[in-house]
C-alpha cells in the first residue's frame, strides 16, 4: 500500500505543480526535505537511540526486562498472539507504550525502534512486515494521551486561560482512536489482500529467530539482591515518591515560595500558565504532569541502580548497547529520504491547499470547521508542519475558541503516521507494509472524529 501512496503523492505533486506553476517549489521541497531527513532527524537520532539502547541493555540484563512482561503477560498475549510470552520483544513494546502514554517522545521512539528488532527476530519473510509488527505500529500510531504537553504548550504561549481543558478530550479521544486502531489491524490482516501467504522462501534468505537474535537476548542470570541493595533501590524510589507528592500535594505558599527553583528544574511545556498556582490546577492533572516530569530521569537513575544492585557490569553493558545506535539511525535514512521528499513535494505544489478546496463544501454540513482542514490533512504528514499549523490556528482564532480546543485534541490525540511507519520499519528494512498504513491511517480519522464530537459535547 505504502507502494501507491509515495507514487501518488509524488505524481500528483509534479501534476498539480505544474498545473499551478509551482514547480519551482516542488523541487525546493524535494530537497529541503532530503536534507531535514539526514541533518535533522537521523542524525540526531543517533544519540537519543544510543542513549536508551544502552539503558535498556540494562534493563535486559537485570532481568528487569522479563519481568515486566511477565506481570503483563495477558493483554500482551491477546494483542500479539505471535509472540511468545517471554520473549524480548514484550518488554521492549510495554516500555515504549508506557512512554507514549506519557508523552516521551524522545525515550518512546528508540524503545519503538528496540522493539521492532526484537520483532524482526521472529520475522520468518525478510522485508514484509509481521501481523505483530502491524499491530504494534497501530498502537503507536493511536497510543492513549495521558498528557498532550506540545498541545498545552503552545495554548499555553498563547494565554489560554485553562490550556489543560484539552487534556480529558484528547484522552477520551485516544481511547477512540486506539480502540479503532487495533480492532481495523485485527480486521485487515486476515483480508486477502494483506494476508500472509505461506510462501517459499530461499533457505539463505530465510530468518529465524535463532538466526537474528543478538546474544543479548538471552542473557546470563544476573545475581539476586542483597539486602543492602534492597535497602539502596527503596531509598531511591523513596526519593522520587517524596518529589513526586512533594509536586502534587504541597500547598499553595510551598508552591509559591519555590517557584523559581520549580521554574529551573522543570520544563515550561507542564508548568503553570503565568499567574496561575500550581496548586490551582486539578490533582489529577498535576500527578500526570508530575508523573511526565519525573518518569525519564527515574528511569535513567533506576536502571542502573538495579543492574548494579544485581551484579551487572553496568559501564560495559551500557557500552555495548549503546553500539547498536549509530547503526539503527543509519538504517532509517533511506526510508526517511523517500517519504519525507514526496511530503515535500506534495505541500510545495499545493496538494494541501487543493484538498482543503475540495473538501471544504462536504465537511462543512456535517458540523467539521473548514478551519480544521489543513491541520488534519497535515498531521500524518509532518510534526513540525503541524505544529506550525496549530500556532497558526491558535493565533488567529484564539487558544479558547471552539475550534483551536477542537484542534488542540486533534493535534494531541493523532500521530505523524508516515514518519512513524517510515522510522519504524525502516529501521528493520521492512517494505511490504501490508496492512499498517491503512488500519495507522483509519485510527487517525476515528481521532480526529471523535476529538471533534468530544469536544462539540464538552465545550460546544
Amino acid at each position: 500500500m505504502l507502494n501507491y501512496l509515495w507514487l501518488g503523492l509524488v505524481a500528483l505533486a509534479v501534476l498539480i505543480g505544474g498545473v499551478t506553476g509551482r514547480l519551482a517549489e516542488v523541487t525546493s521541497g524535494a530537497f529541503q526535505m532530503a536534507d531535514t531527513a539526514v541533518m535533522k532527524i537521523a542524525l540526531p537520532l543517533a544519540g537519543i537511540m544510543a542513549l536508551w539502547l544502552g539503558v535498556m541493555r540494562l534493563a535486559e540484563r537485570s532481568g528487569l526486562v522479563q519481568q515486566l512482561a511477565r506481570a503483563l503477560r495477558a493483554p500482551m498475549r491477546w494483542l500479539f498472539p505471535e509472540v511468545p510470552a517471554d520473549h524480548p520483544a514484550m518488554g521492549s513494546m510495554l516500555m515504549n507504550m508506557a512512554a507514549n502514554m506519557l508523552g516521551l517522545a524522545n525515550a518512546a521512539t528508540p524503545l519503538g525502534l528496540r522493539a521492532m528488532r526484537d520483532l524482526e527476530t521472529l520475522n520468518r519473510i525478510p522485508g514484509t512486515a509481521t501481523n505483530a509488527m502491524c499491530t504494534f505500529l497501530a498502537i503507536n500510531t493511536s497510543s492513549i494521551q495521558l498528557l498532550p504537553t506540545t498541545a498545552i504548550a503552545i495554548l499555553a504561549t498563547q494565554h489560554a486561560q485553562d490550556p489543560a481543558a484539552i487534556v480529558g478530550t484528547a484522552l477520551l479521544a485516544t481511547i477512540c482512536s486506539t480502540v479503532a486502531g487495533v480492532a481495523a489491524v485485527k480486521w485487515l490482516q486476515s483480508w486477502p489482500g494483506f494476508r500472509i501467504r505461506p510462501e517459499s522462501v530461499p533457505a539463505a534468505a530465510a530468518t529465524t529467530e535463532a538466526a537474528l537474535a543478538p546474544e543479548s537476548e538471552v542473557p546470563a542470570e544476573p545475581a539476586p539482591l542483597t539486602p543492602w541493595g534492597r535497602a539502596a533501590l527503596a531509598m531511591l524510589v523513596g526519593f522520587f515518591a517524596a518529589l513526586f507528592l512533594w509536586q502534587v500535594l504541597a500547598p499553595a505558599g510551598f508552591h509559591a515560595a519555590t517557584a523559581g527553583v520549580h521554574a529551573r528544574i522543570f520544563p515550561a511545556q507542564v508548568a503553570p500558565p503565568a499567574g496561575e498556582d500550581a496548586s490551582a490546577q486539578p490533582i489529577a492533572l498535576r500527578a500526570i504532569g508530575t508523573l511526565s516530569l519525573l518518569a525519564v530521569p527515574g528511569l535513567l537513575v533506576f536502571f542502573p541502580a538495579y543492574a548494579a544492585a544485581r551484579g551487572v557490569k553496568v559501564y560495559e553493558e551500557f557500552v555495548e548497547g549503546a553500539k547498536e545506535g549509530f547503526g539503527v539511525a543509519l538504517r532509517v535514512i533511506p526510508f526517511l529520504v523517500a517519504i519525507l521528499v514526496a511530503i515535500g513535494m506534495f505541500r510545495g505544489a499545493g496538494g494541501i491547499e487543493a484538498m482543503k478546496s475540495l473538501l471544504a463544501p462536504l465537511l462543512t454540513p456535517l458540523g467539521f470547521p473548514p478551519d480544521l482542514l489543513p491541520l488534519v490533512l497535515v498531521r500524518p504528514l509532518s510534526g513540525s508542519a503541524s505544529t506550525g499549523l496549530f500556532t497558526e490556528l491558535a493565533q488567529r482564532l484564539g487558544p479558547d475558541s471552539l475550534t483551536v480546543r477542537m484542534a488542540g485534541t486533534i493535534f494531541g490525540s493523532t500521530e505523524t503516521t508516515f514518519y512513524v511507519i517510515a522510522v519504524y520499519f525502516g529501521s528493520v528494512a521492512i517494505r511490504r507494509t501490508r496492512h499498517a498504513v491503512a488500519a495507522g491511517l483509519f485510527a487517525d480519522f476515528i481521532g480526529v472524529v471523535a476529538s471533534v464530537i468530544i469536544c462539540r459535547l464538552m465545550f460546544g
